[in-house]
């Protein structure tokens, strides 16, 4: 016994809702996380250099002193954010004021250009950069220029910061959203769940049907979907049993027949008794060939590349050709008609030729000697198709293919039933009428224009 390996459970779709809203959340959240460090950034360098311009501004109007030698660092007072600044004044061109000593580590020709600029200091552990506001003074004879300077390594301090501060809520309250979301979908969820299971439940043989008042708008066109396929479903079972039951129907006479005149054949084996135990063995079997032509037609038809554009006439004439020698023993006489253009269809091959098939070998079975039958490919009047029609007053026929089912006077009951069939296969409509005189009896399989 071969293995058959497991499926593998598929997913459910809360989980696959969950994992993609999370997700768009989460890329919200790089954005936002992403906003705050260009903002945060943004926003100490502004703050920075506004304290660089008014401190400078404030230090202009002092009066000139010496650098403490004893400087006290500065530092944070309560949490809060205070930059270490730097001064460096000049009066007349004389440095009396480094309050960091930084001289010596700065190129201070940088230094001589009023306005904000960036400085690079060097000392023992290498080079770093420096923000700084230049700003002089000149006052009679005194020309005053003040330096204040920060290190641009407060000024990331500062913007990182920022961004913490306006991203670790968000991030905080990221559980507690995947959590929410969870919630919702899940809850979101359950109407669809109940329709699953009343769809699981429903009984389709019995005749149910989908509640069509649904409290959700979205859920409506669904269910009116489903109850048309349920209709659908239901239709095609009862056209089975109404087809099992004709095929019954059609098979229980001949093999009736055939027992009876088999037990009378063995008491009294004349040759009229024996034509007739095989006329109904032939009748039994033309039945069953007809039911095996179905089987085929369908199969080759649910099969790859069954579609082909081919020529219908073709089709018609090879058919004409091949019941011609029929025609002419039972005393019938055979034309064709075909239109000025080619009559091109994307239709099965097989399930065309069977179905027209019928229709001739129908026409020349049940129609008496002497009798014309006329097949004929056209496209007029917004449809094409092609017609088998015949003179011979089928007076006993009835108006449409699926009431012929039931005529056993004809026999044509179970060949018209195989020929809708296959016409529905192939998007087509066989339709039953009267024909042009001298015709009677017309067959058409008819379908809807295409441009040639």
């Amino acid at each position: 016994m071969t293995g058959i390996t497991p499926r593998a459970p598929r997913p459910p779709l809360w989980r696959h809702l969950w994992v993609w809203t999370f997700g768009a959340v989460l890329a919200v959240w790089v954005t936002l996380v992403a906003v705050a460090m260009t903002t945060g950034f943004h926003e100490a360098r502004k703050f920075i250099d506004g304290q660089l311009v008014a401190v400078a501004h404030l230090w202009i109007g002092s009066a000139p002193g010496e650098t403490p030698a004893n400087r006290q660092p500065v530092t944070a007072v309560d949490g809060e954010y205070v930059p270490d600044l730097a001064v460096l004044a000049w009066t007349n061109g004389e440095l009396d004021t480094d309050t960091h000593r930084l001289a010596s580590g700065l190129a201070l020709d940088q230094l001589n250009r009023p306005g904000l600029t960036d400085v690079v200091y060097t000392n023992g552990n290498g080079p770093r950069d420096w923000r700084a506001y230049v700003v002089e003074h000149t006052q009679g004879e005194r020309v005053r220029r003040v330096a204040v300077l920060v290190d641009k390594r407060e000024r990331s301090a500062l913007g990182l910061d920022i961004a913490e501060h306006v991203a670790w809520p968000a991030l905080l309250l990221l559980p507690l959203v995947a959590l929410v979301l969870w919630w919702t979908i899940r809850r979101g969820l359950r109407p669809l769940e109940r329709l699953s299971r009343e769809v699981a439940d429903l009984d389709s043989a019995a005749g149910q049907r989908l509640n069509t008042e649904q409290r959700h708008r979205e859920f409506v066109s669904t269910v009116c979907a489903i109850n048309a396929l349920v209709n659908s479903l239901q239709t095609q079972a009862q056209r089975e049993r109404e087809f099992a039951s004709d095929v019954a129907h059609e098979l229980r006479t001949p093999l009736t027949a055939i027992a009876l005149q088999a037990s009378a054949a063995q008491h009294e084996p004349t040759p009229e008794r024996l034509a007739q135990l095989e006329q109904e063995a032939l009748r039994a079997g033309r039945i069953l060939s007809q039911l095996l032509d179905l089987a085929r037609a369908q199969r080759d038809d649910d099969g790859a590349g069954a579609l082909t554009e081919i020529d219908v006439g073709e089709v018609a004439v090879q058919l004409v050709a091949t019941h011609a020698p029929q025609g002419y023993a039972s005393g019938h006489e055979l034309a064709l008609q075909l239109p000025d253009a080619p009559l091109r269809l994307r239709v099965s091959p097989m399930l065309l030729e069977l179905a027209l098939r019928n229709l001739i070998a129908n026409a020349l079975r049940h129609t008496p000697p002497g009798t014309q039958v006329e097949v004929e490919v056209w496209r007029r009047g917004g449809g094409c198709g092609v017609s088998v029609c015949d003179d011979g007053q089928r007076a006993d026929a009835p108006e449409s293919p699926v009431a012929a089912a039931q005529a056993r006077a004809t026999g044509l009951g179970l060949g018209l039933r195989l020929v809708e069939r296959m016409a529905e296969q192939m998007g087509a409509r066989l339709v039953r009428s009267t024909g042009k005189p001298p015709m009677t009896t017309c067959f058409t399989l008819r379908w809807p224009d295409t441009p040639a």
